[in-house]
């Protein structure tokens, strides 16, 4: 087993410095500006929050499983539902098959780098299922709340792990990840399940165990580049950023082509099959 495996298996996370290229980051931000600039909020002026315990899931939302969607942060919208900011300060996030519809994410999730880390913690054969462009924007970048990822994209067994790379520096005062080393071993506290027949999900309790406290966790800063693979049940939390700058992250979640992915998953493909990395 390698050392990269060796820490992911202990821990449930690795970080890896250096991933993606300058350049790299570059054509990525550069993507993410071209499909914020086209977005009109007053068409599908969705929020996404963790605030409401997941219950703002719309069609709108769901229908980002196999589109290309932006999604406003609850702080930037006026009583009346407008924008009370610029629209590239405004945005939580753009999901869920960017690397299916737009060629940027394509090639960046096609990268040799990504696939050799995923076989260095034990894939054989791993294939994206979701991406997403995470703006996390100053002053009004939501906090997201502790989860595991897990609760929402569910296999059987579980093999899916989310690579997180940071576009921008990532601190303590701009939002940063924090995680909870070795708490993939915790159980899964809860599942949000897709009812086949009506569309609608729910966050269904399945366990007890108290999420952790910051003093059980670990913040992530990392500098512009820099990759965090995490395990499924790992538990993981980034706050408010209430600094004057954004915190832009792109993020995948891979799955083992053997497993069977959950039909009660809120996101379900087909019409656009996951490809292999």
């Amino acid at each position: 087993m390698s050392a990269t495996a060796e820490k992911f298996a202990r821990d449930g996370f690795v970080i890896v410095e250096n991933l993606l290229s300058l350049d790299d980051i570059v054509a990525a931000r550069t993507a993410a500006a071209v499909i914020i600039e086209h977005f009109t909020p007053t068409d599908h002026p969705t929020v996404f929050s963790t605030r409401d315990n997941d219950r703002g899931r719309d069609e709108y939302f769901m229908r980002s499983a196999q589109a290309v969607h932006c999604f406003v942060e609850a702080d930037a919208l006026a009583d009346d539902g407008s924008l009370n900011r610029p629209k590239d300060e405004a945005i939580n996030k753009i999901g869920h098959a960017l690397h299916d519809l737009d060629p940027t994410f394509r090639r960046l999730c096609k990268l040799p780098c990504i696939g050799q880390l995923l076989r260095d913690i034990g894939y054989d054969a791993p294939r994206v299922w979701q991406t997403m462009y995470i703006c996390k924007p100053p002053r009004v970048g939501g906090e997201v709340r502790w989860h595991q990822d897990a609760s929402y994209l569910h296999t059987t067994p579980a093999s899916v792990t989310g690579i997180w790379i940071a576009l921008e520096d990532a601190t303590r005062d701009n939002g940063c990840l924090w995680v909870q080393p070795g708490g993939q071993r915790s159980p899964l506290r809860e599942i949000f399940e897709v009812d086949e027949v009506t569309g609608s999900g729910t966050l269904r309790p399945l366990d007890a165990t108290p999420w952790p406290r910051l003093a059980d966790a670990v913040p992530l800063e990392v500098k512009a580049g820099t990759a965090v693979l995490f395990n499924d049940h790992l538990p993981h939390y980034s706050s408010h950023n209430h600094s004057d700058r954004s915190r832009h992250a792109f993020a995948l979640h891979v799955a083992e082509a053997n497993s069977t992915w959950s039909p009660q998953n809120w996101l379900q493909r087909s019409m656009l099959r996951p490809f292999e990395v």
